[in-house]
């Protein structure tokens, strides 16, 4: 049986969602990441959920996490993105511990304390970095030996200008590293490249191009290959983030069916058998994807001789979200005609939304030769 999720995380994710979903359609037309929202996040401790206690965070698990962004996103899946991500670094960290020990301590301390963090790893040319790959950002060592140097561009780092704390992979003396780089660093410039995109529009994930950028040396806090240890939760954090967004689209879509009453049918669209069905249709594939979501989420307990046996079936859940979130923001637009596509309802930005996770790994072929290759015993 899946444990249930914590209730106070779940809780706090609700009451987030209905104060930052005032903002969410705004926040998407100017393709900005509202200050109160990352406000709220980091007064409220939710940025802490998945930090260790003895730092001062919640140390809550892999499930009580996904079940709390299918929460948030459910007000803005854009805010709810940059919350995953610090999440799912925190998460990672927590149980590979691949990061310097007295770096560990720190910036968990600080993201305990209101820190926002991401990884930035992605560039132009390496694409996504889970593939493996050797990053073009570069370090150098200073002639004194004691700083960095970096030079190079970082695409999709979600959070911007917002970021406290950015853990940057670089290429150092032909190995991958992660250099942190504090937020404010002269040298670090951010392109909005983002706002105008067809997903997560106020996620900010903007590139990030560090001149010359000089930090201490030991600020490198970590070396080593990126794939070596997949890390579990960023793909069921990203996935929840989706549920979250298509789960409000079916919210979204229910209330317009109880309103619309078209003078020439003289009643509430939701009377029709035609329009029950759509929303049932909507409802069996949702239940179905989150239930499936959670209880993958339910059974990793972070130990490390699972984990590559793991990968298939967090591939079988975000393929089943995906698949469950397009197609009920599909049917919901259908289930509300014409006006699904203004601006008048959020339904066509839910639609947008969710279509950026079929580009996040693992998905399409590569998702399902997982699967297949785990069921075939190969």
């Amino acid at each position: 049986m899946t444990p249930e999720p914590d209730p106070a995380a779940v809780d706090l994710a609700r009451t987030l969602a209905a104060d930052i979903a005032t903002r969410a359609d705004e926040a998407d037309r100017l393709g900005c990441l509202p200050l109160a929202d990352v406000a709220l996040l980091k007064s409220s401790g939710y940025l802490a959920l998945a930090v260790p206690a003895e730092y001062g965070g919640q140390g809550l698990s892999l499930l009580d996490c996904v079940a709390a962004e299918v929460d948030l996103a459910k007000g803005s899946a854009s805010t709810a993105l940059v919350a995953a991500m610090q999440h799912q670094v925190v998460g990672h960290q927590r149980e590979v511990r691949s990061w310097r020990p007295d770096a560990y301590e720190r910036i968990m301390r600080e993201a305990a304390g209101g820190g926002l963090l991401n990884s930035l790893a992605s560039e132009p040319a390496l694409g996504s970095p889970s593939r493996g790959g050797l990053p073009e950002t570069n370090a150098k060592v200073t002639a004194g030996g004691d700083q960095l140097i970096i030079n190079g561009r970082k695409t999709w780092s979600t959070g911007g200008h917002h970021l406290t704390h950015l853990l940057v992979r670089v290429r150092i003396d032909g190995e991958a590293g992660v250099v942190l780089v504090r937020q404010g660093t002269p040298g670090v410039e951010w392109i909005e490249t983002w706002s105008d995109t067809l997903s997560l529009r106020a996620s900010e994930s903007h590139d990030a191009v560090f001149h010359d950028v000089v930090v201490p040396g030991e600020n490198l806090i970590e070396t080593g290959e990126i794939k070596s240890r997949p890390n579990v939760w960023f793909p069921m954090m990203l996935s929840a983030v989706y549920l979250g967004a298509s789960l409000a689209a079916r919210d979204a879509v229910i209330r317009y069916a109880l309103e619309r009453e078209p003078t020439a049918l003289g009643r509430a669209i939701a009377t029709l058998p035609k329009i029950q069905r759509q929303i049932g249709e909507i409802d069996v594939i949702l239940q179905s994807a989150q239930t499936f979501l959670l209880a993958v989420a339910g059974d990793w307990h972070g130990v490390e001789g699972d984990r590559d046996a793991y990968q298939p079936r967090i591939a079988a859940a975000k393929m089943t979200v995906m698949n469950a979130a397009t197609t009920a923001t599909d049917k919901a637009l259908e289930v509300a005609g014409g006006a699904a596509i203004t601006r008048a309802l959020p339904l066509e930005r839910y639609f947008r939304d969710v279509r950026a996770g079929l580009m996040q790994p693992p998905a399409g072929d590569t998702a399902l030769e997982m699967v297949g290759r785990a069921a075939l015993g190969l």
